[in-house]
């Protein structure tokens, strides 16, 4: 392809953690066909891998909590880039971002205006906040002239919301906004090994494992109520926390796991989630809002059957009563019944282990989503006349 005709993208995302994090794959892909721009509130330095000579980082300050005055000044700084540079596409992810970069790129008439719908914020509020909240979201749909979501029973919750049109929103294959890197999530017997002596966890412990952000939403403390009350009947069992506070939830978990200190374990941020997923057995993700459950799948592919919430998004993740077990959201007991299900039951947790591994390879892979969005933008630019 001349390089002088390379169409220009616009990736939009409120952090580059989330650019790093979800898009590197796509991003790699799409810089061998295309012209690439990041645009995301850091600077070169926080995004260097996915730099090259078709990929460069442009700063704009768009804040992840609402501030009228910075979102307003963001969305027309936005909204010059946009009129200079002359994207044939913005494609943006992240709530914030999503709605400044598509409003943006809306007025300033980029041909090709892509979100990706990663969860929704509002799914479980109530009341006038929830409605705020959803109209934002589909004035931003409204903006876009084409939408993804990162799992089919998402993009059915908002079609059954009115938010976005079912002609108008699509699922890359099988769900997952990048996929999983079979290569690094994976069993891994000396990592398990090695990490089993540093946490001081036996190796024939059995070790309940939840990595993400802690707060109110992923369910944490519902998870920490039914570990503890079964934490008498089931001397082996480990609970392995793992990820940045962001709810203040610490203090909490040090509370109500207070009897039962010395098997639990918490480890902060981590860049290596796969070596705690290779030293656990079973994952645990009893959110309350999940727009597909990423760690689910890496934990998949790792050999981890999960117990998890049987909400949207995650539904797509596991395949119940195969790869995992599902339960109410915010119940206690159903969370406790899966835990010991699956700690009982040696030979339903190798088979659960085997089949999750075979679903995420099959289904999950970042190849397969890869190759899915290549054909997405295959099929929407180089058909076009722009």
């Amino acid at each position: 392809m001349n390089l002088t005709k390379r169409k220009k993208i616009c990736i939009v995302a409120t952090v580059p953690f989330a650019l790093e994090t979800f898009m590197k794959p796509h991003i790699s892909m799409l810089a061998s066909k295309y012209h690439l721009t990041l645009i995301t509130n850091g600077m070169n330095v926080d995004l260097s891998s996915l730099l090259n000579d078709n990929v460069c980082v442009v700063h704009v300050g768009v804040e992840r909590k609402i501030s009228l005055w910075k979102d307003f000044s963001a969305l027309l700084q936005l909204h010059r880039i946009f009129n200079r540079e002359h994207f044939d596409v913005v494609h943006s992810i992240m709530p914030k971002s999503g709605l400044l970069a598509m409003l943006a790129a809306f007025f300033a008439r980029v041909p090709f205006r892509i979100h990706t719908f990663t969860g929704q914020v509002w799914a479980n509020k109530t009341g006038f906040l929830r409605q705020v909240l959803r109209f934002l979201d589909k004035l931003l749909a409204k903006c876009a002239t084409s939408l993804l979501a990162d799992s089919s029973s998402q993009r059915k919750f908002l079609i059954q919301e009115s938010v976005v049109d079912e002609s108008k929103i699509s699922v890359l294959g099988n769900g997952s906004i990048c996929g999983v890197d079979t290569k690094r999530f994976k069993m891994d017997s000396g990592v398990r090994h090695r990490l089993r002596l540093e946490l001081h966890i036996p190796d024939n412990a059995i070790v309940y494992l939840f990595l993400g952000r802690l707060n109110k939403d992923k369910g944490i403390q519902d998870l920490a109520n039914a570990f503890a009350s079964m934490a008498e009947d089931v001397p082996n069992a480990h609970l392995l926390v793992v990820g940045p506070d962001e709810g203040g939830m610490d203090k909490d978990l040090e509370l109500i796991l207070n009897k039962c200190q010395n098997r639990f374990h918490r480890v902060g941020f981590t860049t290596r989630p796969e070596d705690y997923m290779a030293c656990a057995d079973i994952f645990c993700l009893p959110s309350y809002r999940e727009g597909f459950g990423s760690a689910v799948i890496e934990a998949a592919a790792a050999g981890l059957p999960s117990v998890a919430s049987n909400i949207y998004g995650l539904v797509d993740a596991i395949k119940a009563g195969e790869t995992g077990i599902l339960h109410k959201p915010g119940c206690v007991e159903e969370i406790k019944n899966g835990l010991l299900t699956l700690t009982n039951n040696t030979e339903m947790r190798k088979r659960m282990s085997n089949q999750a591994i075979a679903y995420a390879h099959d289904y999950f892979s970042t190849e397969v989503v890869v190759n899915a969005m290549r054909d997405y933008y295959d099929t929407m630019l180089l058909n076009s006349t722009i």
